[in-house]
């Protein structure tokens, strides 16, 4: 515990990209493989579900420190972070420089940290104090992060893989493909990153994604509209289709192995020849027509998927590139060429198949593809893609060959009715808002939004939330509602789960509107009349 704890803070206190992938490649190569399993299953962003509920940990350490409880709350608000209250509040324990607080990184987590969740109250209170006891200040606050689920570093999954890469020896995307799909934190996986490359992944190896720039010039800049293939703007999950030596496989954007997941797709990609990859969007298909996602999003969290969930939010992949063909890369061919290659693997499909060609936007003009555009939401689409037809398959995020021209977002105004601190660099400032409508006369919770202020502007909203608190619920303070803001998103549907009846997606902050009072917000009435005409069958 205490080497990861260190390398938890070399982490926490660079913004250097080589110093943290250091920091992360010494650990990896001097560590054992118990502690390198759950080093990287934690570093990767993978973590447990809070173990003991918040109200218990605060008690007891408010308890253990012997302060009152409005005491600990000051203390809770002025630091905002729970695990970092309880690591700063507490004395270095007295067995803090014993040989316990020492024990690996494995035996914490498993024979101090998992164990919590099965124990009783008294026990994890036991329990819990005597980890506290044991550990030094800095120690403690990682041990609480992984407790209550909360264990997060500035560092990225492709961070730890080029460290991991860097220990090893090995390619980059030898480690990446090991580290995909599920797997248990155990030693012998662990060993099994750092093992020679025989060819095992090339099997089910996809390609890095090619990705798209947002549109910002007029589209006429662009040349002639001909140079251009148009498809819709899907808002589905990214994947990748690959049939390979008689085996499918199914990758998310994610680098997730995700078949099992959506296996009506699993007998049309066994159709597909061997040697056969291809880019497309997974999407809830239903009737001809594409579901939101919301509906899509019932089926993601699912490893098995039952009968029920399956008529109800049927999954269709609509595939929109050809990456490889009879065994051949064909990536560095011309969109045209490979548009052409996929005309030809899907020809063979039924209309009523889940495997489907992503159609071509037809337009005569800029003119009317802008139209079109504006009018994609009708289609449950966010807009339209631009590729040229002489572009190559690139590798990230491409500048001038593909863009993605969104339609404009929702906009409402809303009431700032309650908040809660940040976390990281905003911690002990009130951050995290719920805005409401008006429904008749109630202020009515619609949607919670954290982006789109200036700091500034976040320091004036937090001065004003602190002068007018009407009520605290924990961390949580409802506030006179008095500020009005503009509110963007992309997306709104009915939701049974919501209050106001009503879900956005990607809500944020577009302005302050100093001009408005809170009565001069929009209503609940006005928001639900931009559902699509078909929500109601939703």
């Amino acid at each position: 515990m205490r080497q990861f704890a260190t390398l938890y803070r070399a982490l926490d206190e660079t913004t250097k990209t080589n110093r943290k992938v250091n920091a992360m490649r010494e650990y990896f190569s001097t560590c054992s493989p118990e502690d390198g399993a759950w080093a990287v299953y934690f570093l990767s962003g993978r973590r447990f579900k809070r173990l003991i509920p918040v109200s218990l940990l605060r008690q007891w350490a408010a308890e253990a420190e012997g302060v009152r409880d409005w005491m600990f709350e000051e203390c809770y608000e002025r630091v905002g972070d729970l695990a970092e209250t309880i690591a700063l509040l507490l004395p270095d324990g007295e067995d803090a420089t014993d040989s316990e607080a020492n024990s690996t990184l494995a035996v914490w987590v498993e024979e101090r940290i998992r164990p919590l969740g099965r124990l009783t109250d008294s026990e994890r209170e036991y329990s819990l104090l005597a980890a506290w006891n044991e550990l030094s200040a800095g120690e403690r606050f990682v041990f609480n992060k992984l407790v209550t689920g909360g264990f997060r570093v500035g560092v990225s999954q492709k961070l730890v893989i080029r460290a991991l890469a860097e220990a090893s020896g090995l390619e980059a995307a030898v480690i990446s493909h090991r580290l995909m799909g599920h797997w248990e934190p155990t030693p012998e996986f662990f060993q099994g990153l750092f093992a020679d490359d025989d060819g095992e992944t090339d099997r089910s190896r996809p390609y890095p994604f090619c990705l798209a720039h947002a549109l910002q010039a007029d589209p006429r800049t662009l040349g002639e509209l001909s140079d251009w293939v148009v498809e819709w703007k899907w808002d589905g999950i990214r994947g990748q289709i690959i049939r390979r030596e008689g085996e499918s496989f199914l990758w998310s954007r994610g680098e997730e192995l995700i078949l099992e997941r959506f296996p009506e797709l699993a007998e049309p990609i066994e159709q597909l020849p061997d040697g056969t990859v291809l880019d497309g969007e997974i999407l809830a298909w239903k009737d001809g027509r594409v579901l939101p996602f919301s509906e899509l999003q019932r089926r993601i969290g699912r490893k098995k998927v039952g009968k029920k969930l399956l008529a109800e939010v049927p999954a269709t992949f609509v595939a929109f590139d050809g990456l490889e063909h009879a065994g051949v890369d064909v990536r560095s061919q011309p969109l045209a060429t490979r548009r052409e290659i996929l005309e030809e693997l899907l020809a063979p499909f039924a209309d009523s198949s889940p495997l489907m060609l992503s159609p071509r936007v037809q337009a005569d003009s800029w003119t009317d593809l802008e139209q079109q555009r504006d009018d994609s939401r009708e289609h449950h689409v966010e807009g339209v893609m631009l590729k040229r037809a002489d572009s190559e398959y690139g590798v990230g995020r491409v500048t001038g060959l593909w863009w993605k021209g969104k339609v404009e977002p929702y906009t409402c105004d809303a009431v700032l009715i309650y908040a809660q601190p940040g976390h990281g660099r905003r911690a002990g400032l009130y951050t995290d808002y719920t805005f409401g409508v008006w429904d008749d006369e109630e202020l009515v919770p619609f949607a919670k939004a954290y982006s789109g202020l200036s700091d500034a502007e976040i320091r004036q909203v937090d001065h004003f939330i602190r002068r007018n608190t009407r009520e605290r619920f924990g961390p949580v303070r409802s506030v006179q509602p008095e500020l009005v803001f503009e509110l963007a998103f992309e997306n709104i549907q009915v939701s049974k789960r919501h209050k106001s009846g009503i879900a956005v997606r990607f809500p944020r902050m577009s302005r302050w509107r100093h001009d408005k009072r809170a009565e001069d917000a929009d209503s609940l009435t006005t928001i639900k009349s931009l559902l699509p005409s078909d929500a109601e069958g939703l």
